[in-house]
Order: structure tokens, then sequence, then C-alpha cells
């Protein structure tokens, strides 16, 4: 036999009855029945309940351990007493009597719990993440991971794709988020910098000719952390050559929709995803990661506030100044307590607004009659034009945001979530995706009076090429309405991708960079390799890059990445187990021709 185990604790069935066996594993849960003592064993693949009488020669032993003591047991297999079996575990017919022990690691007494799913400090879960580890719903999270990098790997080359590897010391980017920085000891004085993406790699290896490159790519960015954004994270990274946008959403639609059909629980999944522009989706959902779950549409009603017969003067001389005016309707809410609008009202003050106004329509079908603090200052015309605008009707109401139009979308966007919420017509049960297309390319930069990249400057523009090219500078109103072929891929509220088809023509790079104030010494200085590779010939192509972790934790169900990371960090980027984190040597530091200047505190 085995020095450890003959079997797993998930092996044992019905069969094994009567067999001689040896399991390892750590004591899960120990009961005490009138001197007859339960000990759950567990190992990675399960639990079998093992018994240990008075009778049993194993029985001095037993009685010493301890939770989470490791253990080799053997025994006889027997099935267990009528009514005693648990058909809801694999081994729940079947019981181990236990006729020798051997301690294999005896644990000193635990910090938390391994046994349950008890809630406990998030510090002290991470400072034991070992322990942590060992529970059953984080342990079948980080399993759920693996499976699913597995399921994105095997589809990927299903559809002719080669993985790669590309550099983790590469050169530090000045786009994007801060980089973390790593000191050269050969070239004192310079850095290297961990990859924000392997974005321009990915790039240069469909310029050497290689036409369909993925890779399971790690990713390091010095942001703040937040729940669904960490220092360090996984994607999965796609370019393909000779492509249109619709050739990627035809390799990438099918393999999400693929692995959340896998691994989703019986969840409905998008069949088609619909495409959003990023326009629509600001004035619809206030939001260009909308959660499609809300069945809620925004409504622009700016023009019935500006009417010379609505005399509400807190939003129409709002709408004088440039303004907007977002209608949100709350189906069914006519019939909600005061407290309902009046804690909505609450919140929006707490997230910086003068208040969501609102009117609850009353009457009948076609001749509704708004009710409210506001009502009164808008006549029955415009109120009709309210309801038929936000679709409402008698028994429903609108709610309001009113400001400049990126902040009235923000708000509306946020209060169109929270209303489906408090009225449960968000649906549950369902992965709702949608890819959001059209984004501007260019943007108004307030701060410095000038025509800026609104996001991606390396993004092909939605423009006939020759035209782009004869552009004036001066044309801002024409430079300002050019969207780029870049897109959004949203689950359920969250963005898990960003994505465009390339700019590859250097003569439309130069364009698009004078056009936002750029010289032809900034792609020369700060791209230099992407840029000179474009000049020898590059193909069209575009990519995109799903978060990994992003789709394991809406599979697992999850609000947090550190639930479905072996080894997460806190919320200050600090490594509570291992103590990163640190300080480092002075002779660390000579070598590495680095003086530490803290800041005074």
């Amino acid at each position: 036999m085995h020095r450890y185990r003959s079997h797993s604790c998930g092996d044992l069935r019905e069969s094994d009855a009567g067999s001689s066996v040896r399991l390892s594993g750590w004591c899960h849960r120990i009961r005490d029945h009138g001197g007859v003592l339960f000990i759950d064993l567990r190992d990675h693949y399960g639990l079998t309940q093992c018994v240990v009488d008075p009778d049993s020669p194993a029985f001095t032993l037993a009685e010493k351990l301890r939770s989470e003591w490791v253990v080799r047991f053997d025994g006889l297999v027997r099935k267990r007493p009528a009514g005693t079996e648990n058909v809801e575990m694999p081994t729940g017919l079947v019981e181990l009597y236990v006729t020798e022990i051997e301690v294999l690691g005896p644990a000193a007494e635990l910090p938390l719990p391994v046994f349950g799913e008890q809630n406990y400090p998030e510090e002290m879960r991470l400072r034991y993440r070992f322990l942590d580890l060992r529970r059953e719903k984080l342990h079948n999270n980080i399993m759920l991971r693996g499976r699913v990098i597995d399921s994105l790997r095997a589809r990927m080359k299903e559809r002719g794709f080669f993985e790669f590897q590309t550099p983790i010391l590469t050169a530090s980017s000045p786009e994007g988020a801060r980089d973390f920085l790593v000191p050269s000891r050969l070239h004192g004085g310079k850095f290297y910098a961990l990859p924000q993406a392997p974005q321009q790699f990915k790039q240069l290896l469909m310029t050497a000719g290689f036409d369909r490159y993925f890779q399971i790519a790690p990713c390091f960015r010095d942001e703040d952390l937040r729940a669904d954004r960490s220092l360090e994270f996984y994607q999965l990274d796609i370019e393909m050559s000779f492509v249109t946008q619709e050739d990627v959403f035809g390799v990438v639609e099918p393999v999400l929709r693929g692995v959340f059909e896998a691994f989703g629980e019986g969840y409905a999944v998008t069949p088609k995803f619909p495409r959003i522009p990023y326009a629509e989706a600001m004035l619809k959902y206030g939001s260009d990661k909308p959660d499609l779950r809300n069945p809620i549409l925004i409504a622009d009603v700016t023009q019935v506030f500006a009417r010379e017969d609505v005399s509400f003067n807190a939003f129409k001389n709002v709408v004088k100044k440039g303004g907007v005016v977002r209608a949100i309707p709350a189906p069914g809410a006519a019939g909600q307590p005061r407290s309902f609008f009046d804690k909505l009202n609450d919140w929006a003050r707490g997230e910086g607004a003068a208040g969501l106004g609102y009117v609850i329509f009353e009457g009948e079908a076609g001749a509704p009659v708004g009710k409210g603090p506001i009502a009164k200052f808008i006549p029955a015309e415009a109120q009709k034009l309210i309801a038929a605008a936000a679709g409402v009707g008698p028994g429903d109401a609108v709610f309001f945001a009113c400001d400049a139009a990126e902040r009235a979308a923000k708000l509306a966007g946020a209060a169109r979530l929270r209303i489906g919420n408090e009225l449960g017509l968000t649906k549950s049960g369902v992965f709702e995706f949608c890819w959001i297309v059209d984004f501007p390319m260019y943007e108004w930069n307030e701060d410095e009076k000038k025509i800026d990249f609104s996001h991606n400057p390396f993004s092909m523009p939605n423009f006939d090429v020759e035209a782009f090219l004869e552009l004036d500078p001066a044309d801002s109103g024409k430079i300002l309405a050019i969207n780029a072929f870049q897109y959004d891929v949203v689950c359920n509220g969250f963005e898990l991708s960003s994505g465009a088809i390339r700019n590859h023509r250097p003569d439309v790079m130069r364009k698009a960079f004078a056009l936002a104030g750029y010289d032809e010494s900034v792609l020369e200085q700060k791209f230099s390799g992407l840029y000179r590779a474009f000049q020898y010939g590059a193909p069209p192509h575009g990519g995109i890059a799903p978060g990994v972790d992003r789709i394991v934790m809406l599979l697992a169900g999850e609000e947090n990445l550190r639930e479905i990371v072996a080894f997460p960090m806190n919320q200050r980027g600090e490594d509570l187990l291992l103590g990163a984190p640190s300080t480092v040597t002075p002779k660390q530091l000579r070598e590495l021709s680095i003086k530490v200047n803290l800041p005074e505190t």
C-alpha cells in the first residue's frame, strides 16, 4: 500500500465497502457522539466521514486530534447505518472505520477556523491566506479560475490562435496608468518597467507576420486599488491581422459566450451581443458599462424644461447654461411610500447632487396627471411630453438629473441602477453582454484649451482615410465628431475589456497625432519601436484583451477580485503573508546606484 494513501478523500463509494484503505488529509471537523468520535477527513478532492470507537486500537490517539491536524488513517470501508446517509456528498453513503492513525502534521491553535464560511476581517484572512484557501468556497473559486483559463486557452487554439510569451521587463510607457519600475544594476540610473499590457509587443508580432496571437498575459499597473482592480492582473490578450472590427467580434463573442455557458451554472447568456454606440449608451444608460439586466432606459427631456410654459427655474437655468435634463423612469413607483422618494433624494445629495426631482403620474392611460414637489411647475402638455419620452404612464414615476452633460449622465446612470434594484426590476440568473462601439477619437481638453485624444491614440479613425489625411487642424468641430474603431465588451455592468482596430499606417498616425497638437518627434521618441516597425509594411490588425480576473469574479458570483485570486494584496497594496513591499539592504541599494529619499511625514 502507498505510504500515505490508497484513495483520496473524495473517492470512496458503496462499491468499496469491505475494503481496507488508507487515507491522508486534514481533520476538517471532529464530533464526539457519546464516546464515539466522528472525524471528517478532508483533502483537495473531497471529504470522508471517519469513525473511531473505544474498541479501535487507534482510539487513544484519536482523542488527541484537533482541527486541521494532518493525519493518515488506515481502516475498513463500511456502509453508513440506515438513516445516517448524506446523499448530497459524493462519499456520503460510506464511512471509514479507523484502525490505525499516524499524525503527519499537528496544527497550532487556529487564528480562524477552516470549517464553515464565517466572515472574518480581511486583514486576518490575508495574513493567514494558507488557512483561508482551505475553506471550501475560496478553494473552489481558485479551482474554477484554473478551469476557466484552461477553457479560454482551448477555445483560442480551436480558432487557430497560437500562444506567445512576451517580455516582463520592458520599457516605461508614457500612456495609461503609472508603471512599476525596476532599477537596472547593469545600467545605473536606468529602469525597466513591468508591462501594463503586452500592447506594443503583440502589435509587433502582427507586423512580423504571425497573424493570430493570444496570451494569458500578466499585467501590472500602479493604480489605486478597488474591489474590481488590483496592482497585478491577467488578461486574455488577443491580436489578429487582416481583420475588421466585425472579425474581432466574431472570434471573441463565441469564446466568451462559451465560457460563461460552460461555467455559469445554468445562467442564461446573451445569444447575440448587441452593439450599442457610445453616445447612445451614455444617454440611455448613463454609463459606457451598462448593466442590461436592468430594463430602465434614461430619456433626454432637456427641451421640455426649456419650454416657455415650464417654470421650474432650478432646471431651466441650468439648461440655459448648456446643461441637460435626464429622465429616469421608475415603473410602478407611484405605489411606493414617501420614504422611497425621500431616500433617493438623500442618496443623490450624498453623491454630490442637489437632489433628484421627481414626478408621480396618476390618471388614465393617454392622459397622465403629474403629482409631486415639482409637478406644479410643469403644465399638463409638458407632463405628457415627459411621460412619452420616458415611456411611462399612470402608476409610474420619473426622476430627473439636471447638470452638465457628463455629470448628469453619471448621476442618472447611478440612479437607474439604484431604482432598478429598489423596485426589483433587475433580472437575476443571467449574464447580459453587449459591445460598446463608436467611441469618440478626440475630446476637448478644457485645462489646456485644445483637442486631445479621448482614450487610445493608436486606434484607427472610423473615417475615410484620404479625407482624414486632408483634415484642417483648425476644424475642431469636424475633428471632435470623429469616432474610432474602438470597442468595449461589457457584462452585467462590468467592463471586461477594451479593444480596437489599430492605426497601422505611419501617415495616418502622424496625422492623428498632429490633430491633437503633437509633433512627429513624439512618435519617434516615445513609440519608436512600433512607429519604426510600421514603416516597413504593417498589416491591418486589431485585438482585445478580456480580463481573466473579472470573468472569474462574475462566474463565481463574487464582488471582489480578492475572492478569486490565490494570493492577493490588501486595499493598500500590501502582501500581508510574505511582507511585501519591504525594505532592502544598503548593499542592494548601492548595487543599483539608488538612494532612498523618503518624504517627510
